[in-house]
């Protein structure tokens, strides 16, 4: 075997391993387990509520702009996080730009709090 691969071998009896194990379970389980049908269970659930209108329907553009903040303040904990890690090596220039950052999200926050985006009370 080569050298350079012999370093692999571990990770790929762990990752062979696991999808052995994962399709034994879902085997088994798919095999053994209890099957009693019913209405409760056959139906779609939506949200807690009884489905209504066709899966096609439009969604509210706030669904949207909900969707779309919570990417940008994902992205933002993504960017903080390395920061975070190594600020001690980055120093104050760092500093200084990652307040900024986030002072312009917070603005952004507050701007869309403000236009009633994220308050699903009004329709």
């Amino acid at each position: 075997m080569n050298t350079a691969l012999q370093s692999y071998f571990p990770l790929a009896v762990v990752i062979i391993l696991a999808v052995i194990l994962g399709l034994t379970l879902l085997g088994l389980a798919n095999l053994l387990g209890p099957r009693r049908p019913n209405e409760a269970k056959s139906s779609p659930f939506e949200f807690g509520s009884k489905p209504s209108g066709l899966g096609r329907d439009r969604f509210d553009v706030k669904f949207y702009l909900l969707a779309l903040l919570f990417v940008v303040f994902d992205v933002e904990a993504v960017f903080m996080y390395p920061w975070a890690v190594s600020l001690g090596d980055l120093g104050w220039p760092s500093f200084v730009v990652m307040a900024v950052f986030g002072a312009t999200l917070v603005v952004g926050l507050v701007y869309v709090w403000k236009k009633g985006a994220i308050d699903w009370s009004r329709e």
